[in-house]
């Protein structure tokens, strides 16, 4: 007799819980709740290929949480983060509204589950939206009223691609992707990003991304050069392209004991002037 398992009440109607989702594997590997059976077994395949891989999940969130205070720091009260997923704890909203609580943020992301959470964590806070849109769509995602309405884009913005332009193929044009993005946002406005490659450890990573290619959506690792050009015309700030856990360190947990895990992610920022 088959047997239907209930999904949790916080799964949207329609959710596949077969297939696993990277923005799931994320949450998982952060310690976060809001994953299935299908993201777990996954990562863990992805851990064999990548021993601590987890590590790396953590690596980018200590970036993203340099980041924020970084552009903070400079003046910067808007963020929009394309490719959120999972809102776990110490994401941007946190860290820029304890910094400054009149800080305004917009999480994108096509994941119906991490859509659905984040605007449940996001209920009661005026100050921050999660809309559910493809990140290959800048001028719905810009149009969008509730983007307007958070965000005013003649005043500087903090955009984040973190983890997300691996997951968009050359045939997309990543490149075009971006600049559009950093086009629409005005003078003093921040672009950071994190990617993934395999420079530093070409076969682990490869098998990593068989793993993550389960999902059906496509993983293009780039090397260095690559990863440069996405950032176009803009004056990249110091220390430059470098491994995400090198990237500016403030404590412990910012950088891994062992140098090759810090190289798996390339991580920069730079400035629109």
């Amino acid at each position: 007799m088959l047997t239907l398992t209930r999904l949790p009440d916080w799964v949207p109607p329609g959710t596949d819980d077969t297939v696993p989702s990277a923005a799931r594997m994320y949450d998982y590997m952060l310690g976060g709740g809001h994953n299935f059976a299908v993201d777990r077994e996954a990562a863990a395949l992805a851990e064999q290929a990548v021993p601590h891989a987890r590590g790396v999940a953590r690596l980018n969130r200590a970036f993203l949480r340099r980041a924020v205070r970084f552009m903070i720091d400079r003046g910067v009260r808007q963020f929009l983060d394309i490719g959120s997923g999972v809102p776990t704890v110490g994401n941007v909203h946190e860290i820029a509204q304890d910094a400054d609580p009149e800080c305004r943020v917009v999480y994108v992301d096509h994941d119906p589950v991490a859509v659905a959470h984040s605007r449940l964590i996001l209920a009661g806070n005026d100050r921050a939206t999660a809309l559910k849109a493809d990140a290959r769509d800048p001028s719905g995602i810009l149009g969008d009223p509730q983007l307007r309405r958070q965000l005013n884009l003649d005043e500087p913005i903090g955009l984040l691609f973190l983890c997300l332009l691996h997951w968009i193929p050359d045939e997309s044009d990543p490149r075009g992707l971006v600049r559009r993005y950093v086009d629409a946002m005005a003078s003093e406005s921040y672009l950071a990003i994190t990617h993934i490659t395999e420079d530093y450890q070409p076969y682990q990573v490869r098998e990593a991304l068989r793993v993550a290619t389960r999902g059906g959506d496509p993983v293009t690792s780039r090397p260095y050069e690559e990863v440069l050009t996405m950032f176009g015309d803009l004056e990249l700030l110091e220390p430059g392209l470098v491994g995400c856990g090198t990237w500016h360190p403030a404590g412990p947990g910012d950088i891994a004991e062992d140098p090759k895990l810090n190289q798996v992610l390339y991580a920069g920022m730079a400035y629109k002037p």
